[in-house]
């Protein structure tokens, strides 16, 4: 393909793409093809020559498309969302064409300086302190990860990276039973062990973490002879939206000298509406790690997520591997792959830039609100409708129910509604349960698109009765 050819069809699928986004209503939500239908339409050997472009876009319409889940379908209530505002995909665009690898200052200044810039328009924006200072990460994975390596080194005196963990007993992280599976996964691969999580139970209306039992389980392993080592706090939780009571949990932190990481993957875009911090956000300024995603709830294409750090060095302490070929001379300048894992860094700092430049915080501010004030009156409808029972109400914009009958028969529900395509649902557990689970956040949902939810599900539940 020379350049020529690249404006052309760069044109063409810039086309394309506007009408894909236009007429993603009439579509179903989820794809509707059957596991491996997609790879038996696929040549079984690489092509020997190249073929010409009109071929392989129409092989894009006729065999990709069928199997891609819409996320962003207006209708998409499932997992939590992946938005992509369209300046963050120009932005994207532009990033992609640049094709930088912005590991280090000197192999891409104006990415490392315009993140810095960018962390610090987001760290006012969600009301936290001056001081603070972050990275933009890939996922909340990631960042969880970071704080979870970093809670080992300052467990062991920064000696695990070197010395390994065999003699230095038994870490102990501490967090309730709503967190992600990712803290789970972090724990594993940091080498600290799925029996060193201790996680603690929930209570109350925000299914915060029981402080008295958090206290407790650290003064029993102190008392064992383990080793306290940090807490994973939660505002916002993946199953029902638990949000953990932050002051307590660092007041209990500071008590025993623990390292704090706060997931707030997707409940801390809301935290740009100055209402929803009172309840909900009081005492992050007093974490040593926090995450969030702008591209869950506000826009950002994915992949984006932004670590704050209360200070850097101990996280820099614990990642900072600086060989020759990696250091750089000259005047002092961030480099911030010495802040992640991975030494490749996208420049994913422009489309933070382009979005808050193309809608400004009170337009972002204004479709979050929006999505609480429809979510509570979807869940007012279905609550009301017969046999149905709201299980867990609204947190922000995050609710769930279950319909009559047993666990089998939300499952089928949740399977009848993801057919039908109008609308895209996941089911959950609580308390033992399974619940179906329903948050609004599509980046341009309407009022009428989360309210029509409600007579699909009445709809759909109709025909299984």
């Amino acid at each position: 393909m020379n350049w020529d050819e690249f404006s052309h069809w760069g044109q063409q699928i810039s086309n394309w793409a506007a009408d894909y986004h236009k007429t993603l209503a009439d579509r179903p939500v989820r794809a509707q093809t059957a596991p491996g239908e997609i790879a038996s339409q696929l040549e079984i050997a690489p092509p020997e020559s190249g073929e010409p472009m009109e071929a392989i876009m129409a092989d894009f319409e006729r065999i990709v498309m069928p199997g891609i889940t819409h996320w962003q379908h207006p209708r998409f209530f499932a997992y939590f969302p992946a938005n992509a505002a369209p300046p963050s995909m120009l932005a994207e665009m532009l990033v992609t064409t640049i094709a930088a690898q912005c590991m280090l200052w000197q192999t891409a200044p104006a990415a490392t300086e315009v993140e810095s810039v960018m962390v610090d328009w987001l760290r006012q924006a969600l009301g936290l302190p001056d001081g603070m200072t972050g990275v933009i990460q890939d996922s909340a994975s990631s960042a969880t990860l970071s704080a979870v390596l970093t809670i080992r080194e300052r467990a062991t005196g920064y000696t695990g990276n070197r010395q390994g963990l065999n003699t230095k007993g038994a870490l102990r992280i501490y967090c309730s039973d709503q967190v992600h599976s990712s803290i789970d996964r972090a724990c594993w691969v940091a080498g600290i062990g799925q029996d060193n999580l201790i996680k603690l139970p929930t209570q109350g209306p925000t299914y915060a973490i029981d402080v008295v039992a958090l206290e407790a389980a650290i003064r029993d392993d102190i008392e064992v002879g383990h080793v306290p080592a940090g807490i994973i706090a939660i505002t916002g939780g993946t199953g029902v939206g638990a949000c953990d009571d932050l002051e307590v949990v660092a007041d209990i932190a500071q008590k025993y000298d623990l390292y704090t990481h706060l997931d707030a993957a997707w409940a801390g875009s809301a935290m740009i509406c100055p209402e929803f911090r009172e309840a909900l956000w009081g005492g992050a300024d007093r974490y040593d790690s926090i995450v969030f995603n702008p591209h869950k709830w506000m826009g950002a294409q994915f992949d984006c997520a932004i670590q704050f750090l209360h200070d850097a060095g101990p996280q820099l302490n614990t990642l900072k591997i600086e060989p020759e070929y990696l250091k750089t001379t000259g005047a002092e300048v961030t480099n911030y792959s010495e802040w992640t894992i991975p030494l490749g860094r996208r420049f994913r700092a422009l489309k933070i830039w382009f979005l808050l430049r193309s809608y400004g915080v009170d337009g972002l501010r204004t479709r979050i609100r929006n999505h609480v004030v429809w979510a509570n009156e979807v869940a007012e409808k279905i609550g009301a409708m017969e046999g149905f029972e709201i299980t867990t109400g609204p947190i922000l914009s995050l609710f769930s129910f279950r319909c009559p009958g047993d666990d089998a028969m939300q499952q089928r529900l949740v399977d009848a509604l993801n057919d039908d395509g109008r609308i895209y649902l996941t089911q959950g557990m609580f308390d033992g349960r399974k619940i179906i689970r329903f948050q609004v956040g599509q980046f341009d949902t309407t009022r009428d698109d989360v309210l029509m939810a409600a007579d699909v599900i009445r709809e759909v539940w109709e025909t299984l009765k």
